[in-house]
């Protein structure tokens, strides 16, 4: 498919992507520490990018308070951040490409005509119904079990089709969906590894079929435990999560990393705490480090 991407000139480049729906929380923390120190630890390049496409839940300021709380935390990132709204002729780039292999078709389905949970039923997979017309846009997926291996979950498997059935990347108010804007955003970005939240691990075998039909090669990924409160629910803005403390970074930083399953590090400061993780993750995953 005519789709091109940027190759990237390292071995490793990651990224994080966090949305601009408020400030971080000690959960964002957990994605954030875990891809950082995955980036140094192989030395390679960690990339921001501000997924700002889910324009009704931007916050004013909130990219600019996330950047601070990072750089409070002594984490720097590589290159200059980039912001999703600022790529949608990317994206259209996208769609086009798999329009132009029949990848697409219009969607005139409301969510009160779908079923509550399973796979879209392909309602409009075959043209629309008489009298209506396109609110969304699917992916037009082929059947088959994608299989990959997680970095931290292991061997991993799914029937898209049967699972999530033709998946929306153009949602019904006109803004491209996050499907579709990841994919294209890693790829354009030449990313090599992506490590993030568990909570997006069912999302993987659909950007893997997405990628491949645009002719992108996917990036390894590691998805990492999420942090939760005490009823069990996950921390989250819309859980209304507070921000994350940075009165004591070495704190809040050691908290994140014993809930990726390690042992506090006894430093004095931000510089030291990651010079010692860097290590210690290098040494869990597989990776050598070098000074």
């Amino acid at each position: 498919m005519a789709f091109s991407a940027s190759k990237s000139t390292v071995p490793y480049r990651g990224r994080f992507a966090p949305s601009p729906s408020g400030p971080l929380h000690n959960g964002s923390l957990l994605a954030a520490m875990a891809s950082y120190l995955d980036a140094r630890a192989r030395h390679g390049e960690w990339l921001l990018r501000i997924e700002d496409i889910d324009t009704p839940r931007v916050v004013p300021g909130a990219d600019r308070y996330i950047m601070q709380q990072l750089q409070a935390l002594g984490m720097r990132w590589d290159g200059e951040p980039v912001w999703q709204s600022q790529r949608l002729p990317l994206y259209q780039q996208a769609f086009d490409a798999l329009a132009a292999h029949d990848r697409v078709y219009g969607c005139a389905c409301t969510r009160q005509e779908l079923p509550p949970e399973g796979p879209y039923p392909g309602t409009c997979r075959h043209g629309l119904p008489a009298g209506r017309r396109t609110r969304a846009w699917r992916f037009r997926v082929l059947p088959g079990i994608e299989r990959y291996t997680d970095r931290w979950y292991g061997p991993q498997e799914q029937d898209v089709l049967a699972a999530t059935g033709d998946f929306i990347i153009k949602r019904a108010d006109g803004l491209w969906a996050y499907q579709l804007v990841v994919v294209v955003d890693d790829g354009d970005q030449g990313i090599t590894h992506i490590v993030r939240g568990a909570d997006l691990l069912e999302s993987t075998a659909r950007q893997r079929v997405l990628a491949r039909a645009l002719g992108l090669r996917y990036p390894e990924v590691m998805h990492v435990p999420l942090l939760c409160d005490e009823t069990g629910r996950k921390l989250s803005k819309q859980n209304h999560a507070a921000a994350m403390d940075l009165s004591d970074p070495v704190l809040t930083l050691n908290r994140a990393w014993q809930a990726l399953g390690f042992e506090a590090l006894p430093v004095p400061d931000c510089r030291a705490f990651w010079a010692a993780a860097v290590g210690h993750w290098a040494a869990r995953f597989g990776e050598r480090h070098r000074p």
